[in-house]
């Protein structure tokens, strides 16, 4: 038992050495090892599961009202790393690891993908959406993810024109900004979207 004790301690002092001396490299063009990799993939995995497990999904998740919102609130802030229908590739996510999913060629679990958009993920680059959307838009989202993979380029393109804009992307109250300036924040996310790309 002594050994054992013994061992435990030097494996934790060498893992608190390698990471004090600052040999990991946390570059994201730096893959990490693949027992870590896939450590930190079933850890998300099971994760997600437990904190979603309690979620009631809405009833009204296929009404046309609610996925035609959450196809604005999906092309204003997810098309960069998750894609649309017909995209093959963004200037972001060719440099994010790990590699977000490709929602547009695959169905998600309702409650998962509530939990994730709302909360975020540790160390990678899924924003906590939660803290600047409600549950009733982010639920919008949900709901239109359930119709993304079935759509195509042409399909998705209408649904989005059609989309109302992001209300709850309200500016930060700044008691420094200069009260004579404002900001439109009306723009419809099909027009923000479409802004965006012809940015790039």
């Amino acid at each position: 038992m002594k050994y054992l004790l013994i061992v435990l301690l030097l494996g934790v002092l060498a893992v608190i050495g390698f990471v004090g001396a600052g040999w990991y490299n946390v570059g994201a063009d730096s893959p990490h090892w693949k027992t870590t990799y896939t450590l930190m993939q079933f850890a998300r995995e099971r994760s997600v599961a437990y904190h979603a497990r309690d979620l009631s999904v809405p009833a009204d998740l296929g009404d046309e009202a609610v996925i035609l919102k959450g196809a604005g609130q999906y092309a204003a802030m997810c098309t960069g790393c998750h894609l649309q229908p017909g995209m093959k590739e963004s200037e972001i996510r060719p440099g994010l690891y790990p590699q977000p999913p490709d929602l547009s060629q695959m169905r998600v679990d309702p409650k998962e993908a509530f939990w994730v958009i709302k909360h975020g993920i540790k160390m990678s680059a899924m924003p906590a959406w939660g803290s600047s959307h409600d549950d009733a838009t982010i639920w919008s989202m949900v709901a239109f993810l359930q119709k993304l993979p079935r759509l195509t380029p042409a399909e998705y393109k209408a649904i989005v024109a059609k989309a109302p804009p992001d209300d709850d992307m309200e500016p930060m109250h700044d008691e420094h900004a200069d009260p004579s300036a404002t900001h439109d924040m009306s723009m419809p996310a099909a027009a923000a979207s479409a802004a965006a790309t012809a940015r790039h």
